[in-house]
C-alpha cells in the first residue's frame, strides 16, 4: 500500500488530500471508540499499515487533536478537539442557500428558510418566486409555530420533553378561521407530520395563501426549517409537484448535513 510522510510540508495535491482523508478517518474510528484504540486496532479499523497510522498520530498529537497511546491506555481524542468545537459556529442559512434556490428554480415559488426561536419561526433567508403574484414575507418576520407550515414542521421535529416545554409558551391563537386552536389537534397533526415528513399550512395563518414545508437539523442540533408558499388556487394545483421537489431538495440538504 503507498505511504508517505505525513510531515512533509511540501505534500501537495493527491498527497496532501490523501493525509486529510486519512487523518480524518482515523478521528472518526477514535470518536466511536472514546475509550481509546491501539495503534494496531486503529491500522486495522481504517485499513492502513502501523507505521502510517504511527506518523499520523504523532502529527495529530503535536497540535493536542489526540493523546499518543501510553502504558495504560490506547490513542484517544485530544483536547484540543473541545476548543475547536467551541469556537465553530454553524450557519444554516450558508449550508441552505444553494437548495433555496435550487428549489425556487424548481418550482417557480418563493422558497423560505426559518429557525425557532423559542416559541416562534422566524425567516431567516428567502429566494423570492418568478410568479407575477407570489407569497412574500420579509426576513426576520416571525410566524406563529401552530398555525405555519415551517413552525409546524420545527415542532414535530422536536422530542416530547422540548414540546412539553414550549406548551407553556405557546398559545394557541385563532390567526384565521382554518387555525388550529387545540392542542389535542395539534397533537395530530404533528404525528402526521412526523409520519409524512412534510408539513401543510392551508390558509391557517393567512388567508389566499398555503404552504408546504419540511423540517432540517444543522450538525449542532439546530432545527430550522424550508417551506414553500404560494396563493391557495397555484398551491392547490400544484401540491403534489410542490411536495416532491421539497422531498427530494430537503432530503439531499439534510444527507449532506449528516
Amino acid at each position: 500500500m503507498e505511504d508517505f510522510n505525513v510531515d512533509d510540508p511540501l505534500a501537495t495535491g493527491r498527497q496532501g488530500i490523501q493525509v486529510i482523508a486519512r487523518a480524518g478517518a482515523l478521528l472518526r474510528a477514535l470518536e466511536r471508540r472514546p475509550d481509546g484504540l491501539s495503534l494496531g486496532e486503529l491500522a486495522k479499523a481504517i485499513s492502513l499499515p502501523r507505521s502510517t497510522v504511527q506518523r499520523i498520530v504523532d502529527a495529530l498529537d503535536e497540535e493536542g487533536l489526540v493523546l499518543a497511546a501510553s502504558s495504560s491506555s490506547g490513542v484517544r481524542l485530544g483536547p484540543a478537539l473541545l476548543s475547536l468545537a467551541a469556537a465553530t459556529r454553524f450557519h444554516m442559512a450558508e449550508a441552505a442557500r444553494e437548495t433555496l434556490e435550487a428549489l425556487a428554480k424548481d418550482c417557480g415559488e418563493t422558497v423560505d428558510l426559518s429557525i425557532l426561536d423559542q416559541h416562534k419561526a422566524v425567516f431567516i433567508d428567502q429566494i423570492a418566486g418568478t410568479h407575477r403574484l407570489t407569497a412574500i414575507s420579509a426576513v426576520g418576520v416571525s410566524f406563529p409555530l401552530h398555525s405555519s407550515a415551517n413552525g409546524k414542521a420545527m415542532l414535530a421535529a422536536l422530542n416530547e420533553d422540548e414540546v412539553a416545554k414550549l406548551k407553556k409558551r405557546i398559545r394557541l391563537t385563532a390567526v384565521t378561521s382554518n387555525s388550529i386552536t387545540t392542542w389535542e389537534q395539534l397533537e395530530v397533526d404533528l404525528a402526521r407530520i412526523r409520519r409524512d415528513g412534510v408539513s401543510f399550512d392551508k390558509e391557517e395563518n393567512s388567508i389566499g395563501i398555503c404552504a408546504v414545508s419540511m423540517a432540517i437539523r444543522s450538525p449542532s442540533g439546530e432545527v430550522a426549517a424550508i417551506s414553500i408558499p404560494a396563493p391557495t388556487d397555484r398551491f392547490r394545483k400544484n401540491q403534489a409537484a410542490l411536495v416532491n421537489a421539497l422531498r427530494l431538495r430537503v432530503g439531499k440538504l439534510q444527507q449532506r448535513l449528516s
